[in-house]
């Protein structure tokens, strides 16, 4: 079972761009890795573009963000270019085995639910949410952990960036 400060999977998948994506290429860097059903959905473009329209206050924080889809890196394409285009890369779990092992795989539709993970440098798993596929995500929740985190402090209860923290 995948617990928070254990290591994250890592994984090697292929992404729109034709890129091998790895989470241990991405050591040293902070992942928000996020998982959703299917491209060409109702609420999976609202935060994908999100995601993209935000990913500048990501790398600000040295966070790489990675979406991920049982869909092929073709369907990927298609969907990033109906969309728009995207600043990130999505990747393709085609084999369901990246779902799986990180908890979000609903078997017996062969789809993910709605996971957030944020991974720190050291590839340890240091937040996650998994949701019903009904309810999008909030990426300014997401921005706000991460930066949480970034800390390395205590924060409390609806603690912003540049609040005060508890130790």
């Amino acid at each position: 079972m995948l617990k928070v400060q254990q290591p994250a999977p890592d994984f090697s998948l292929q992404s729109h761009q034709e890129k091998t994506v790895t989470l241990s290429g991405l050591k040293g860097k902070w992942v928000t890795l996020f998982f959703y059903p299917l491209d060409f959905t109702f609420v999976c473009p609202t935060e994908v573009t999100e995601f993209s329209k935000r990913y500048t206050e990501f790398r600000e924080k040295n966070c790489e963000v990675l979406g991920v889809s049982i869909d092929s890196i073709y369907s990927h394409k298609a969907w990033a270019d109906q969309i728009g285009g995207l600043s990130y890369q999505l990747l393709s779990d085609m084999h369901k085995d990246v779902g799986r092992r990180y908890g979000v795989l609903i078997e017996d539709k062969g789809f993910h639910l709605r996971g957030t993970f944020i991974i720190d440098p050291e590839g340890t798993l240091r937040w996650m949410n998994v949701s019903d596929n009904s309810v999008g995500r909030s990426v300014d929740e997401v921005l706000r952990v991460l930066s949480a985190l970034q800390t390395g402090k205590l924060t409390s209860c609806e603690w912003k960036p540049g609040q005060k923290t508890l130790n």
